[in-house]
Protein backbone atom coordinates (compact mmCIF):
# COMPACT_ATOMS: atom_id res chain seq x y z
CA UNK A 1 0.00 0.00 0.00
CA UNK A 2 1.14 3.68 -0.51
CA UNK A 3 1.08 5.97 1.30
CA UNK A 4 -1.54 9.13 -0.08
CA UNK A 5 -1.66 12.22 1.97
CA UNK A 6 -4.27 14.41 1.71
CA UNK A 7 -3.42 18.28 1.98
CA UNK A 8 -6.12 20.50 3.04
CA UNK A 9 -5.07 24.11 2.03
CA UNK A 10 -7.27 26.35 3.39
CA UNK A 11 -7.07 27.95 7.21
CA UNK A 12 -9.94 30.88 7.43
CA UNK A 13 -12.97 30.50 9.52
CA UNK A 14 -15.64 29.70 7.61
CA UNK A 15 -13.75 27.53 5.24
CA UNK A 16 -15.52 25.24 2.85
CA UNK A 17 -12.44 23.33 1.93
CA UNK A 18 -12.53 20.70 5.11
CA UNK A 19 -15.85 19.51 3.00
CA UNK A 20 -14.49 18.70 -0.68
CA UNK A 21 -11.63 17.07 1.27
CA UNK A 22 -14.05 14.63 2.90
CA UNK A 23 -15.19 13.71 -0.12
CA UNK A 24 -11.80 12.90 -2.57
CA UNK A 25 -10.51 11.34 0.95
CA UNK A 26 -13.96 9.33 0.90
CA UNK A 27 -13.11 8.44 -2.30
CA UNK A 28 -9.65 8.13 -2.29
CA UNK A 29 -10.07 5.49 0.83
CA UNK A 30 -12.29 3.02 -1.95
CA UNK A 31 -9.11 2.74 -3.71
CA UNK A 32 -7.03 -0.79 -2.03
CA UNK A 33 -3.43 0.74 -3.25
CA UNK A 34 -3.51 3.78 -0.53
CA UNK A 35 -3.52 4.30 3.26
CA UNK A 36 -4.95 7.49 3.51
CA UNK A 37 -3.79 10.66 6.25
CA UNK A 38 -5.58 13.88 5.75
CA UNK A 39 -3.72 16.65 6.43
CA UNK A 40 -5.10 20.11 7.20
CA UNK A 41 -2.91 23.19 7.01
CA UNK A 42 -6.25 24.81 8.98
CA UNK A 43 -5.50 22.55 11.99
CA UNK A 44 -1.51 22.04 11.69
CA UNK A 45 -1.41 26.04 11.55
CA UNK A 46 2.45 26.17 10.73
CA UNK A 47 3.97 29.53 11.26
CA UNK A 48 5.25 31.52 8.36
CA UNK A 49 8.60 29.67 7.66
CA UNK A 50 10.76 30.38 10.65
CA UNK A 51 13.55 28.17 10.82
CA UNK A 52 16.93 29.84 10.55
CA UNK A 53 18.53 27.12 7.48
CA UNK A 54 17.73 26.58 3.82
CA UNK A 55 15.43 23.57 4.11
CA UNK A 56 17.56 21.51 1.33
CA UNK A 57 20.06 21.22 4.74
CA UNK A 58 17.58 19.80 6.79
CA UNK A 59 18.27 21.54 9.92
CA UNK A 60 15.29 21.53 11.19
CA UNK A 61 15.21 23.91 14.86
CA UNK A 62 11.69 23.54 15.86
CA UNK A 63 9.00 21.07 16.25
CA UNK A 64 6.58 21.84 13.88
CA UNK A 65 8.96 21.67 11.29
CA UNK A 66 10.67 18.00 12.31
CA UNK A 67 6.75 16.75 12.78
CA UNK A 68 5.73 18.20 9.20
CA UNK A 69 9.14 17.17 7.60
CA UNK A 70 8.15 13.40 8.98
CA UNK A 71 4.91 13.61 7.41
CA UNK A 72 6.09 14.50 3.90
CA UNK A 73 8.55 12.29 4.33
CA UNK A 74 6.95 9.07 4.91
CA UNK A 75 4.46 10.38 1.67
CA UNK A 76 4.63 8.37 -1.77
CA UNK A 77 2.01 10.60 -3.34
CA UNK A 78 -0.08 13.69 -2.44
CA UNK A 79 -3.53 14.92 -3.28
CA UNK A 80 -3.48 18.45 -3.23
CA UNK A 81 -7.15 19.92 -2.05
CA UNK A 82 -7.10 23.71 -2.59
CA UNK A 83 -9.20 27.24 -3.45
CA UNK A 84 -8.81 29.46 -5.34
CA UNK A 85 -7.48 32.89 -3.60
CA UNK A 86 -6.82 35.98 -6.15
CA UNK A 87 -6.01 34.09 -8.59
CA UNK A 88 -3.28 31.19 -7.20
CA UNK A 89 -3.40 28.92 -4.45
CA UNK A 90 -3.48 29.85 -0.89
CA UNK A 91 -0.66 31.58 1.10
CA UNK A 92 -0.81 28.41 4.08
CA UNK A 93 0.06 26.33 1.41
CA UNK A 94 2.56 28.13 -0.18
CA UNK A 95 4.37 28.29 3.05
CA UNK A 96 4.17 24.26 3.80
CA UNK A 97 5.50 23.31 0.55
CA UNK A 98 7.99 26.06 1.06
CA UNK A 99 9.70 24.41 4.92
CA UNK A 100 10.81 21.87 3.23
CA UNK A 101 12.40 20.82 0.04
CA UNK A 102 13.75 17.09 -0.17
CA UNK A 103 10.93 15.22 1.11
CA UNK A 104 8.38 16.08 -1.48
CA UNK A 105 11.02 14.81 -3.58
CA UNK A 106 9.86 12.27 -6.64
CA UNK A 107 6.55 12.05 -5.52
CA UNK A 108 2.99 12.41 -7.74
CA UNK A 109 0.84 14.60 -6.97
CA UNK A 110 -2.57 15.18 -7.85
CA UNK A 111 -4.74 18.17 -7.43
CA UNK A 112 -8.42 18.41 -6.62
CA UNK A 113 -9.42 22.29 -7.48
CA UNK A 114 -12.65 24.70 -6.64
CA UNK A 115 -13.53 28.25 -7.06
CA UNK A 116 -16.07 30.39 -8.74
CA UNK A 117 -16.27 30.37 -12.64
CA UNK A 118 -12.92 28.92 -13.20
CA UNK A 119 -13.14 26.04 -10.69
CA UNK A 120 -9.67 26.83 -9.47
CA UNK A 121 -7.73 26.40 -12.31
CA UNK A 122 -5.29 28.96 -12.30
CA UNK A 123 -4.49 28.15 -8.29
CA UNK A 124 -4.28 24.60 -10.16
CA UNK A 125 -1.78 25.77 -12.68
CA UNK A 126 0.04 28.01 -10.86
CA UNK A 127 0.78 25.05 -7.60
CA UNK A 128 2.09 23.00 -10.72
CA UNK A 129 4.27 24.95 -11.56
CA UNK A 130 5.85 25.48 -7.97
CA UNK A 131 5.47 21.44 -7.57
CA UNK A 132 7.94 20.90 -10.54
CA UNK A 133 10.15 22.50 -8.98
CA UNK A 134 10.30 20.22 -5.45
CA UNK A 135 10.78 17.58 -8.31
CA UNK A 136 7.35 16.33 -7.89
CA UNK A 137 5.19 15.43 -10.54
CA UNK A 138 1.57 16.95 -11.11
CA UNK A 139 -0.69 14.62 -12.56
CA UNK A 140 -2.53 16.20 -16.08
CA UNK A 141 -5.75 14.36 -14.47
CA UNK A 142 -7.39 16.64 -12.07
CA UNK A 143 -10.67 17.78 -10.87
CA UNK A 144 -12.00 20.80 -10.62
CA UNK A 145 -15.32 22.28 -9.03
CA UNK A 146 -16.93 25.93 -10.95
CA UNK A 147 -19.34 26.98 -8.09
CA UNK A 148 -19.03 24.71 -5.98
CA UNK A 149 -20.92 26.03 -3.12
CA UNK A 150 -23.15 24.79 -5.26
CA UNK A 151 -21.54 21.06 -4.37
CA UNK A 152 -22.87 21.86 -0.83
CA UNK A 153 -25.53 20.12 0.54
CA UNK A 154 -27.96 21.51 3.93
CA UNK A 155 -26.18 18.92 5.96
CA UNK A 156 -23.14 21.09 4.40
CA UNK A 157 -21.61 17.51 3.02
CA UNK A 158 -20.24 17.62 -0.67
CA UNK A 159 -22.11 16.14 -3.47
CA UNK A 160 -20.14 15.67 -7.22
CA UNK A 161 -21.93 14.38 -10.19
CA UNK A 162 -20.85 11.88 -12.19
CA UNK A 163 -18.35 13.37 -14.44
CA UNK A 164 -16.68 14.94 -11.35
CA UNK A 165 -16.69 11.01 -9.68
CA UNK A 166 -14.93 9.75 -12.81
CA UNK A 167 -12.30 12.52 -13.13
CA UNK A 168 -11.60 11.56 -9.85
CA UNK A 169 -11.37 8.38 -10.34
CA UNK A 170 -8.99 8.47 -13.25
CA UNK A 171 -6.71 10.90 -11.26
CA UNK A 172 -6.60 8.53 -8.66
CA UNK A 173 -5.70 5.73 -11.06
CA UNK A 174 -2.96 7.97 -13.06
CA UNK A 175 -1.66 8.48 -8.96
CA UNK A 176 -1.26 5.02 -8.65
CA UNK A 177 0.39 4.84 -11.67
CA UNK A 178 3.19 7.44 -11.39
CA UNK A 179 3.68 6.28 -7.57
CA UNK A 180 4.19 3.18 -8.52
CA UNK A 181 7.15 4.41 -10.91
CA UNK A 182 8.50 7.24 -8.76
CA UNK A 183 9.52 4.76 -6.20
CA UNK A 184 11.98 3.23 -7.97
CA UNK A 185 13.38 6.56 -8.85
CA UNK A 186 13.04 7.89 -5.01
CA UNK A 187 14.82 4.67 -4.35
CA UNK A 188 17.52 5.52 -6.60
CA UNK A 189 19.46 8.03 -4.82
CA UNK A 190 22.87 8.52 -4.44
Amino acid sequence: MYKLKIISSTVRPGRKGPVVVKWIADLASKNDNFEIEVLDLGEINLPMMNEPHHPSLKKYQHEHTKWWSAKIDEADAFIFVTAEYDYNYPAPLRNALEYLSQEWNYKAAGVVSYGGVSAGTRALNSLKNDLASLKMVALTEAVNFPFFQNNINSQNEFEANEISHKAAETMLKQLVRWTKGLKTIKEDRD
